[in-house]
């Protein structure tokens, strides 16, 4: 049995827990809340970072960082494969997680989760609203990465659902519930959007809140 050490919007649980949703691999959830920098998290994880899944069932090691974890669940469960393909498409398919989870994260994700999920809870402080306002830009351009990307693709990785239309979605997801994007434009990633929270394995995701953080009223609707 599996234990996944997260809180609630970690956008590199969401991609793990997606993909484990997919495989049908079974989990329990721990929460953890890396910013109080428990000695006991961090002796399993010295980055201090989640997501850390844990093997009950047995003495070994835990797995630590999301690309690793979902690596190893693609290495060793067969069903329903998330990094398929050639060697090129599996290889376009990593580029465009490693684009999600730096580029996206680092332009939209994390500055609003610092602003609007982090300075409450923490800091108990307000949130700036010039670094919201260049989140939400910034959003809208990643969007429209999105679209263009579905202009000639079925997916955002490929052909096929992968790992790459997972860590974009996991990525929206967080931004979604905390306010950062504007629904009005960009139907192309919209529609491939609705379609991702249409699936069995995001709506666990959908149903789960952040205490002392409310997602707004559109969050849980698949017609945004």
């Amino acid at each position: 049995m599996w234990k996944l050490l997260t809180f609630p919007l970690c956008p590199f649980s969401r991609k793990v827990r997606l993909l484990l949703g997919e495989k049908g691999i079974g989990y329990d959830l721990e929460p953890e809340a890396p910013w109080q920098r428990r000695d006991e998290f961090l002796d399993m994880n010295p980055a201090g970072q989640t997501p850390v899944m844990i093997d009950t069932s047995r003495e070994a090691p835990p797995l630590i960082d999301s690309m690793a974890i979902c690596e190893y669940f693609e290495e060793t469960v067969e069903k329903a494969s998330m990094l398929n393909g050639t060697a090129g498409d599996r290889a376009e398919i990593r580029r465009l997680v490693t684009w999600f989870d730096t580029h996206f994260y680092r332009d939209v994700t994390a500055p609003l989760l610092h602003e609007r999920m982090e300075k409450r809870i923490v800091h108990r402080a307000t949130p700036d609203s010039r670094v919201l306002r260049e989140a939400m830009k910034a959003a809208v351009a990643h969007l429209d990465y999105i679209d263009y990307l579905l202009d000639y693709r079925a997916w955002v990785g490929g052909a096929t659902m992968s790992l790459a239309d997972l860590a974009a979605a996991a990525q929206i997801s967080v931004t979604d519930y905390l306010g950062g994007i504007d629904w009005k434009g960009n139907e192309q990633a919209k529609r491939w959007y609705v379609g991702m929270k249409s699936r069995p394995s995001f709506r666990p995701l959908l149903a789960e809140r952040m205490e002392g953080v409310s997602p707004p009223p559109h969050y849980e609707k698949l017609d945004l």
